[in-house]
């Protein structure tokens, strides 16, 4: 697709400002105490103060009102700037079932929020559920005018600094194992529910949930109570497409940075990005990121054109090809660059340990193989 004057405009701004505040590992360090933080507040401000979150999310609750595209374009362009805002996909995510279920309170409160920087995370997984989401035990339980919910979440990304969780729950279980789950709006400051950070090669962004006798008021359910599974397994292609896009600015992120490498590294007398093994390893990766790309914006300009719907097959397509091309090329880049790959000055370990987990999340790679195979009779 070739974008209008206005989102190449967009995206170039949102590029200039992530290379004025976040381009280097000073200035990254700065943002997220040495790494240790896996989103600045900072930085939401000001995208905030630019109106630069929600953009794709209804004007009428405090979003933006633009399209998938231009979410799209800022969601690659600051992976590609290595904003520490890893937060603000999530609440995305979850912002896409409040606006399709949600009440008028709920959409407007979150979609408000986003657009003022704070975040929001959606709470799916469990101990004993994760592609499997059937398996969900947790239970809320109604007790006259409100749910008491009792058990654990695990890896759920950003609850620590989220406003809410939108939370998956059993209700009801008379039923097979896809029916009689609700979705609930828990406020993260509700008495009884803890929230512990998970340790993994990144800074803190995963986290256990245990919820204890937590009480939350009937109005708290997100759609039709009993039904969520249904209500989950619609919209899916957005979701997959903000990973996707997320992936695709680090690819790009990672290519551009191997880039100057190898035309400033000499061995043997010559730039090491005029050897033939290296030119080829970047001219093939270059067409694969191009490839993605075309294929993204592709499918954003169908979720705008109102076939979100139609477009299961095609999500779980650019979340895994986006991933996986995330993946091959930071690893690929760690190899050209040798030693100084490893170091932290040069940022490259950081990228490549990015992006492994987006292959995990958000539906694994091996679900979304399951999906695409599906939808093709096999």
């Amino acid at each position: 697709m070739r974008f209008s004057r206005e989102q190449q405009e967009f995206a170039l701004a949102v590029r200039e400002f992530c290379d004025a505040e976040c381009k280097t590992l000073q200035q990254r360090d700065a943002l997220t105490a040495d790494g240790t933080v896996a989103n600045s507040q900072v930085l939401l401000d000001k995208f905030a103060a630019l109106g630069w979150l929600a953009v794709s999310l209804p004007e009428e609750y405090g979003g933006g009102g633009a399209g998938m595209v231009e979410e799209c374009i800022f969601l690659e362009e600051t992976s590609r700037g290595l904003a520490p805002i890893t937060g603000y996909s999530t609440g995305l995510t979850a912002a896409q079932t409040y606006l399709r279920y949600g009440t008028e309170e709920q959409k407007r409160t979150i979609v408000s929020n986003m657009a003022a920087g704070k975040l929001e995370a959606i709470a799916l997984s469990e101990p004993g559920a994760g592609s499997d989401l059937g398996g969900v035990r947790i239970k809320a339980e109604l007790v006259d005018d409100h749910y008491v919910i009792n058990g654990q979440k695990t890896w759920i990304s950003a609850a620590h600094v989220a406003e809410h969780i939108l939370l998956l729950a059993r209700t009801d279980s008379s039923g097979s194992k896809h029916t009689g789950l609700t979705l609930f709006m828990v406020p993260t400051d509700t008495p009884g529910l803890e929230i512990h950070g998970i340790a993994t090669m990144e800074a803190r962004t995963c986290n256990d949930l245990y919820f204890t006798d937590v009480a939350v008021p009937v109005t708290a359910v997100v759609g039709t109570p009993n039904r969520a599974w249904r209500h989950l397994m619609r919209g899916l292609s957005v979701e997959r497409l903000i990973i996707a896009t997320m992936s695709l600015g680090a690819a790009e992120r990672a290519l551009d940075d191997v880039i100057a490498f190898v035309t400033e590294r000499e061995q043997f007398g010559r730039k090491i990005g005029s050897f033939q093994a290296i030119r080829h390893r970047i001219a093939d990766l270059a067409t694969e990121i191009a490839f993605a790309k075309s294929f993204v914006y592709e499918v954003s300009e169908r979720i705008d054109a109102g076939e979100e719907d139609n477009l299961n097959r095609e999500g779980s397509m650019a979340k895994l090809k986006c991933t996986e091309i995330a993946k091959k090329t930071t690893l690929e880049a760690m190899q050209m660059m040798g030693g100084y790959g490893y170091t932290r000055e040069y940022g490259m370990e950081e990228q490549v340990r990015h992006a492994l987990a987006p292959t995990i999340y958000g539906g694994t790679n091996e679900i979304q193989r399951e999906i695409i195979s599906k939808s093709l009779g096999l």
